[in-house]
This record gives structure tokens, C-alpha cells and sequence, in this order.
């Protein structure tokens, strides 16, 4: 196998999947897809290690199988963090400019005033995330270098997280014989992998609709707005078709993607499905009606509790472009017309895109937050500095949360 250096490598360790995907970075900053691996993840519960040794051989065989499809030796990784413990909050800092220009030290200093807030002990920063720079009163500035002024205001986005959550994680790769290159937030992979530049600009809510999790972003005017993860995902809803069906989860999660339906309505009264038995009895032929019976409720209250964290945020009425779904959930028949139904606005089903290579082997909404994890990554390795997710990141803040990063590994080294 070779080792090129110019691979990177997503990995998604999820509630009931751990997927990696591997890719070239290209001179051009373009990404190819080069392989893909998969294997069911059992070590996890809502987003957050319970079982280290469950998770590192979950980790262990899907990057065996993305080595294998690319041919290469993984080494490193970008890997996502979700989780109820992750908390997004708004801050604002404001310092006085020396010498009457923007320097690059004054962006540092005026990103250092926002950042200091009272966290916990047992949390950390995961991303100070720019939203706007504010100079004499002058609003809606993306890059203040340069220009002429006394007064510097920044507006950021802080996301945190619990110390051990992001521990375990690293542990578990560096057991797989993996090293951490970054933990990114998995709502802002996903958002690098699905969103168009116009929906970030217009107004747009991400909901990625995982196993365990639903992560939410929002963005307007180009910037990140709002951070949200709710404990509550599609495996809730394997384990309702399981105890509504009477069938074992691995069966129910089974007929939950092939015939699930988020709205009974979209059913047909004469279709019907067979349905395995617990206890070595027969097999059961039910009408895929009581499927949807089944999946309507429990996804109209995910999408709901969705709907209630927008509104709550306070940015709801700047989503112009809508609602973006992505995640395994989000395949299921009817939920983009749920969506519609319960958020009162323009929904659609989110797929990896702006990728080449083995574009066709990942695309499906499942891999979106493995992909924006490639894409972070080849950001990060290109240099090439994104407006939406990486402000700021040439700063001393960055070169902050890289000791931060160092001192997380030395924890469980």
C-alpha cells in the first residue's frame, strides 16, 4: 500500500455508522473521492463514546475498507464531534485600533476580547467562528485588514464542548493507530458538504438528521448564526418500528430505509411488506400502512422539536432559502414534504457535492458529514481559507486552538 501525503481523510464516528472516506487534494483545491469505508458503529450512544473498545473496532473496520478501495495506509484524520453536550453561543468583542488601520494583530486582539467568556471547567472550545467585523459604526465587513479606523468590533460564534467527549474520541482513533488531525463540529462538515454559497448568503438552516443525534446550523449573510444538537435521531425510530412490529432492531432498521414513510397519506392502502419474527417464529406480511403509522408520529416530533429550536434561536425569519435536510434520516420517503408542512417553508434533501472521483459511491445524504469532514480537511491543508467556517483561522486564535488540540492529545496520550 502506498502513502501519499496529499490524501485526506473524513471520518464520521456516528451513532449507528463509522464512515471514512478518503481523498486527493488536487492543485486546483478540488477534492477527488478515492475510496470509502463503512461498518455499523456500536459504541456509541446520542452522538458520544460509551465503549472504547466497541468503537475502535468499529473505527479499525471501516478504515480497513476505505484502505483498501483507495489503496493506501490512513495515518491521520479529520474526525466530527456531536453530541447534546455541544453548546453554540454568540458573543461580541470590541477593542481600539493602534496606528488608525486594521493590522492583522488588531483582528487577533478584537477575536480574543469575544472569546472571553465564562466557560466551564469541563468544557472547551471546539470554533470561534467570526460572524462580522464591525469598524466605526461600519457594519457587515468580511475582512477588516486594511482599512482605516479607531474602533474594531467582532461578532463570533462559539461552540463548546465537554473535555472528555472530545478525549474519548481521540482516544479511540489513536487506539485505531489513527492521529487527530482536527475535531470539527459535524453540523459545519455537513454544511461544507450540502450548502450552496447562495443559501448561506440568503438564509439557510442545515438540519443533519443522524442515528443518534439532529444537528442543526443556521446561517445568514454568509456567516454561521446558530448551533443546536438535539439528543434524538433515526434510531429512535428503528426502535419504535421494532417494538410496533415486534421485530429484532437490525430487521427494523432494515424496513425502516427501504419502506419507511414519514406521512401515511403518501402510502397506499394495498401495499404491503414482510416483517421477520422474534424467537424463530414465521415471518409476518403486514400492510405498509402500520409502517407509516408508526413512522409519522416519532418523525413529526424530531421535525417539530427542530421547528421550536429555530424559532427559539430568534434567527427563523432570516432563512429565506429554507430548510436544508441531510443524514440517513433524511432518506426516508415523505420527510422533505413533512418538513414543508411543519417548518412552513422551502425544504430539501441534502447531497454531497463540489467533489470528483467516486462522487457516484457518495451520493447520499448519509455520507454528508464524512465528505464536509474531507472538505474541512483540505481546506485546512490547501490553505485555502473559507469565508463561513474558517474566519479568522490565519490568527493567533487558530494557532490557540491548535494548543488546545495538543494539550486534548497529550491528555490521552
Amino acid at each position: 500500500m502506498s502513502n501519499k501525503s496529499d490524501l485526506i481523510v473524513g471520518l464520521d464516528i456516528g451513532t449507528t455508522k463509522i464512515c471514512a472516506v478518503v481523498g486527493e487534494l488536487q492543485e486546483s483545491g478540488f477534492v477527488d473521492i478515492v475510496g470509502v469505508g463503512e461498518n455499523d458503529s456500536t459504541g456509541l450512544r446520542k452522538g458520544v463514546v460509551v465503549n472504547i473498545e466497541q468503537t475502535v473496532q468499529s473505527i479499525r473496520k471501516a478504515v480497513e475498507n476505505a484502505e483498501l478501495m483507495a489503496g493506501c495506509e490512513i495515518n491521520a484524520v479529520y474526525v466530527g464531534i456531536a453530541g447534546s453536550h455541544i453548546m453554540g453561543i454568540n458573543s461580541h468583542g470590541v477593542i481600539a485600533v493602534k496606528g488608525g488601520e486594521v493590522a492583522r494583530h488588531d483582528v487577533e486582539r478584537a477575536i480574543d476580547a469575544a472569546r472571553a467568556v465564562a466557560i466551564p471547567a469541563d468544557r472547551e472550545v471546539i470554533h470561534i467562528l467570526p460572524q462580522e467585523y464591525i469598524v466605526d459604526a461600519q457594519r457587515g465587513i468580511a475582512d477588516p485588514l486594511g482599512m482605516a479606523g479607531v474602533r474594531l468590533e467582532v461578532k463570533v460564534h462559539i461552540v463548546t464542548g465537554a473535555v472528555s467527549s472530545a478525549q474519548n474520541i481521540i482516544r479511540s482513533c489513536r487506539r485505531s493507530g489513527l492521529e487527530v488531525a482536527d475535531i470539527a463540529l459535524e453540523s459545519l462538515a455537513s454544511a461544507k458538504a450540502v450548502l450552496t454559497e447562495e443559501e448561506r448568503e440568503i438564509g439557510v438552516a442545515l438540519v443533519d438528521l443522524g442515528g443518534g443525534t439532529t444537528d442543526i446550523a443556521i446561517f445568514a449573510n454568509d456567516a454561521i448564526k446558530h448551533t443546536a444538537v438535539l439528543a434524538i435521531g433515526g434510531q429512535n425510530l428503528s426502535n419504535d418500528i421494532a417494538f410496533g412490529l415486534r421485530t429484532p432492531v437490525g430487521s427494523a432498521e432494515r424496513i425502516k430505509i427501504k419502506y419507511g414513510c414519514a406521512l401515511a397519506d403518501m402510502v397506499r392502502s394495498n401495499e404491503f411488506i414482510e416483517v421477520p419474527s422474534v424467537g424463530g417464529r414465521e415471518p409476518r406480511r403486514l400492510s405498509r400502512q402500520v409502517l407509516a403509522e408508526i413512522c409519522e408520529p416519532r418523525m413529526e416530533e424530531i421535525l417539530y422539536l427542530v421547528d421550536q429550536t429555530l424559532t427559539k434561536s430568534g434567527y427563523k425569519d432570516l432563512i429565506g432559502a429554507g430548510v436544508v435536510l441531510t443524514g440517513g434520516a433524511s432518506l426516508i420517503c415523505g420527510c422533505q414534504e413533512l418538513g414543508e408542512q411543519i417548518f412552513n417553508l422551502p425544504t430539501r434533501i441534502g447531497y454531497p457535492r463540489d467533489v470528483g472521483g467516486l462522487k457516484d459511491v457518495v451520493n447520499s445524504p448519509k455520507y454528508s458529514t464524512a465528505v464536509g469532514l474531507l472538505r474541512y480537511g483540505a481546506e485546512r491543508e490547501a490553505g485555502g481559507q473559507k469565508k463561513f467556517a474558517a474566519r479568522g483561522s490565519e490568527t493567533g486564535v487558530f494557532n490557540a486552538v491548535l494548543a488546545r488540540m495538543k494539550k486534548w492529545f497529550k491528555d490521552v496520550s
